[in-house]
């Protein structure tokens, strides 16, 4: 028995032997060596030439991204994609450590970019360092910051004040829309189609991966992010309209929309954004036409009014129509580098939604009739027209009746030991705060301990703040203070007020450089308009005029004969688009007896040709 068991051991031991060196020679073997590459590394199975392609492709749209001006939050992903097809490439050759760049300590630091350098630098550079916005963990939307948020509330609050005395009221509609609704009016549907993010389940499971959308929860209609809410309204409106007593009826929300965008700046172009729009339904095509267009004259006005950003009202070609709409009314602003911005539209709808979700009334005759309808908007890409509108190469320049803050006091303390001066100092200060209140003024007293006075004048001036306040002891000895408005007329120096007369100076000080920043901005528009120029001369002008350019080329007004298929032609050659058909000139009938630019035909309008945000 115990031969036996003595056998079996030698045995065991024999065949463990075996199997080791079996185990040495396979870790050894050069085709487990190359095996030994982490997962990540393996090799694609795609064919070298088409994965050199994918990456050409990929190369050429970031560049594209870049040279549009996109931020780094839209590209950082795309570079993460360009650099994984890179590796699988090559997937034996090391990762190179990633060296600190130049241009990645600018975007860390407080450096803002000349506007003649870099335009969309500076621009991006601005909102960085003045803390109006960045980006998000979700690609395409931004975070606006308490500062940016803050200017977006003097808009909304003055643009909601107008918006009433229009006769609308505000209400709330659901994010969430059926699919079902968009594909009612097929024009509408056609032209939000591609920016439209869909909702297709109801509930999350865990799956393999992690959480998967549950394939039991999928909705049978699916429901869109809403683009903008007419379908949703116009399903309502046929809910609360029913005779001509009901009209006209005008609602308006403020709320949040998702158009999905590739390409983004912050404000100006970003896949969610905060808007208003307006919805109206009415008894006749002529109450319709006239809600819209003085829609347009508000928008125009508050521009004008709040923002001192000039625009010029017009028409917009039928190919840039509002999707669904008989005619769309614009307003158009020129930024400091030659390029447009759309600052709000108006939209005469006709009565295609009417139609579309069979809203209509009983007149007075007792008929049953279709209700015609208008859309309006604005959003805030204003404050991007803003910023670009005034600003300069040392931050932003704020026009104060959009300013949250227009007065900021910054007190130069007495000496520790000096009680007297500490209480002489408090009582003016006091005295100044109560009477800068009074007269109607937003401040902020600074006076935080820890920071220098120098650094609070460069943070308040980056910031826009249009009237700085210092008052030390030696001022409140000689009953004055120191004004340094951030621009206008006064800006070159400072200036002793006396304390008694600190609120009233600041009143008309701050008038005066409302004032000044209009009229600044309406000569750079007068003067950014060419009149009479060839098409031959608006090519060459605007065909190499990018968005980092500056001052840029301008616009261009000239004689036209409508026509779409030359516009895309236009569009093609030199980049330009129709901004808009100018009422002013149009309604005056400046094109008779004139030429199109483009085709030699007998012109039928005045078009506004240019490059544009």
């Amino acid at each position: 028995m115990a031969s036996i068991l003595l056998q079996s051991v030698v045995a065991i031991i024999m065949w463990m032997a075996v199997i080791m060196q079996g185990a040495r020679a396979l870790v050894n073997h050069p085709m487990t060596r190359r095996s030994n590459t982490p997962l990540t590394r393996v090799y694609s199975a795609i064919a070298k030439d088409e994965l050199e392609a994918q990456i050409k492709a990929k190369g050429d749209e970031i560049r594209a991204l870049k040279e549009d001006g996109a931020d780094k939050a839209t590209v950082a992903p795309m570079v993460q994609e360009l650099l994984a097809l890179k590796e699988q490439l090559n997937p034996n050759e090391p990762k190179q450590q990633k060296q600190p760049k130049q241009k990645q300590q600018e975007e860390e630091s407080d450096f803002i970019t000349a506007r003649a350098v870099d335009y969309s630098k500076w621009y991006n550079d601005l909102i960085r360092v003045t803390g109006l916005a960045e980006t998000s963990p979700v690609r395409g939307c931004m975070v606006i910051k308490p500062w940016g948020m803050s200017l977006w509330d003097r808009v909304r609050e003055d643009l909601d004040a107008r918006i009433k005395e229009h006769g609308a009221e505000n209400a709330y509609f659901p994010l969430l829309i059926p699919k079902s609704f968009l594909s009612k009016e097929a024009e509408h549907v056609d032209g939000f189609a591609k920016e439209c993010a869909v909702v297709t389940h109801h509930r999350l499971t865990a799956g393999k991966d992690g959480l998967v959308a549950d394939p039991d929860a999928e909705l049978e209609d699916p429901l869109i992010i809403r683009p903008t809410s007419e379908t949703m309204i116009w399903y309502m409106f046929r809910k609360w309209i029913n005779s001509h007593r009901d009209l006209p009826l005008k609602i308006n929300q403020w709320a949040n929309v998702m158009r999905w965008e590739l390409r983004t700046r912050p404000f100006l172009r970003t896949s969610e954004f905060l808007w208003q729009e307006g919805h109206t339904a009415h008894a006749t095509s002529e109450s319709a036409l006239e809600d819209a267009k003085a829609m347009i004259n508000n928008y125009a006005k508050m521009c004008e009014e709040l923002l001192a950003m000039p625009v010029v009202r017009g028409v917009k070609s039928p190919s840039e129509r509002f999707a669904g709409a008989e005619e769309t009314f614009t307003i158009e602003a020129l930024m400091q580098n030659g390029w447009a911005l759309q600052s709000g539209t108006s939209h005469f709808l006709g009565q295609s939604f009417g139609k579309a979700f069979d809203v209509t009334f009983q007149d007075e005759n007792g008929t049953q009739q279709d209700v015609w309808g208008t859309s309006w908007g604005a959003s805030t890409r204003l404050l991007g027209a803003l910023i670009m509108m005034h600003s300069d190469d040392a931050g932003l320049v704020l026009p104060p009746r959009v300013a949250p803050v227009q007065v900021v006091i910054v007190p130069i303390p007495p000496k520790k030991n000096d009680e007297k001066g500490k209480h002489a100092m408090e009582k003016a200060l006091d005295k100044l705060v109560t009477d800068l209140k009074d007269a109607g003024l937003r401040i902020k007293v600074d006076d935080r301990d820890y920071v220098r006075n120098g650094a609070k004048y460069f943070e308040w001036e980056r910031k826009g703040v249009p009237l700085r306040i210092e008052v030390g002891p030696r001022d409140v000895a000689k009953n004055s203070c120191i004004f340094k408005y951030r621009a206008g007329p006064d800006a070159e120096s400072k200036q002793p007020v006396e304390l008694f007369a600190a609120a009233d100076t600041a009143v008309a000080g701050l008038e005066d450089m409302q004032t000044s920043l209009y009229d600044a901005a309406k000569q750079r528009l007068d003067e950014g308009i060419t009149e009479g120029a060839t098409y031959d001369e608006m090519k060459a002008a605007l065909v190499n005029d990018e968005a980092s350019g500056y001052p840029g080329a301008g616009l261009f007004l000239v004689p036209w004969k409508c026509d779409d298929e030359n516009e895309d032609k236009i569009k093609e050659e030199c980049k330009a688009t129709i901004r808009c058909y100018p009422l002013d000139v149009n309604e005056a009938k400046v094109f008779e007896g004139k030429t199109c630019f483009y085709s030699g035909e007998p012109a039928n309008r005045m078009a506004l040709f240019g490059r544009a945000f």
